[in-house]
């Protein structure tokens, strides 16, 4: 049943004719293949399906966003929630088999909820180094009268080796300046007086609270019920890949992450069960052809949380 949208509702959507044309472009593997042969793909599949048929070592950055452990429904798949000793054990299972897939300079970024992050962090310290927990917030929903809210998600950062990308340049963060102290010549000290205002651009922490999670007015929202924001991915990838890079995510949902690395001018492979969630993928990587724009991110950084729209509505006045 086809949902009513409001005029300015932005959402991607598919028309029967663009289930039939995109549905053309995705890959189903059945046999060992090279490189070249999953390049820039969307795999229609189970992930356990595929595994034992793709090339060791082509891995420069693996976006693990598995099913978290919670009671979920999504299109067609509805996941239930296990004991922290059974979810620990499952994803144990997929990261053995994952691992010879990754370079020897590779690094890995899983995405958690509170309940099983910790269990997450104990099974990737079995088998990678682990470099740090991101906590993003993840600022929707309308809470609950007995608990706090829960607002955030965490992302561990793991690296198959001490040789690894991490390229702090690209990941910077313009934030305005609320205390503009100057030097004794009254010249700005470590931020910078533009037309736009006063900004100083940072070095990324592992507390990001400038996201904003995909809805129906962002260009890039779809259906799917706890898409990844472009914004998010893009840091991760800048950071960890250089262009040419090849980004590979066996739980790509709605493609958050392949669009991104497109964008980015990274190769890719996604994986996902869910055929309409593939099919949005397709949809969104052919968007991005003509519209390469991630919401948050300019001009090589990465601006606070609703402060890039604020500047265009001000220079839109001035004009």
């Amino acid at each position: 049943m086809n949902k009513v949208r409001a005029q300015r509702n932005r959402t991607v959507t598919l028309g029967r004719t663009e289930k039939e044309r995109y549905g053309k472009i995705l890959t189903f593997i059945s046999e060992p293949v090279d490189t070249s042969d999953v390049v820039d793909r969307i795999v229609n599949q189970d992930i356990f399906e595929v595994l034992e048929f793709l090339p060791n070592g082509f891995v420069d950055l693996l976006i693990l966003d598995p099913p978290y452990n919670l009671n979920k429904t999504f299109t067609s798949i509805t996941f239930r929630k296990k004991s922290i000793a059974k979810y620990s054990q499952w994803f144990e299972e997929l990261l053995v088999k994952l691992l010879p897939v990754l370079k020897d300079t590779a690094s890995v970024y899983v995405c958690s909820e509170w309940y099983s992050s910790t269990a997450v962090h104990l099974v990737l310290e079995k088998y990678l180094k682990v470099r740090s927990r991101i906590t993003w917030e993840r600022e929707k929903g309308r809470g609950s009268k007995r608990n706090w809210k829960n607002a955030s998600e965490d992302i561990w950062f793991a690296t198959v080796s001490g040789d690894y990308i991490f390229d702090v340049e690209q990941v910077k963060s313009k934030r305005r300046v609320l205390a503009p102290y100057t030097d004794s010549a009254g010249r700005p000290k470590d931020w910078h007086d533009t037309s736009d205002g006063q900004f100083r651009l940072t070095h990324p922490s592992n507390l990001w609270n400038d996201i904003t999670v995909p809805f129906w007015s962002m260009p890039e929202n779809t259906d799917h019920p706890t898409q990844k924001p472009e914004k998010l991915l893009a840091k991760l990838i800048l950071a960890s890949t250089n262009e040419g890079g090849f980004v590979f995510d066996p739980f790509m949902g709605v493609g958050s992450s392949v669009v991104t690395a497109k964008k980015l001018n990274r190769h890719f492979l996604g994986v996902e069960i869910d055929r309409q969630y593939c099919l949005l993928a397709a949809k969104r990587l052919h968007i991005a052809e003509k519209d390469m724009k991630i919401q948050g991110y300019q001009d090589g950084v990465f601006w606070e949380r609703n402060t890039l729209s604020s500047q265009k509505r001000k220079l839109k006045k001035v004009t």
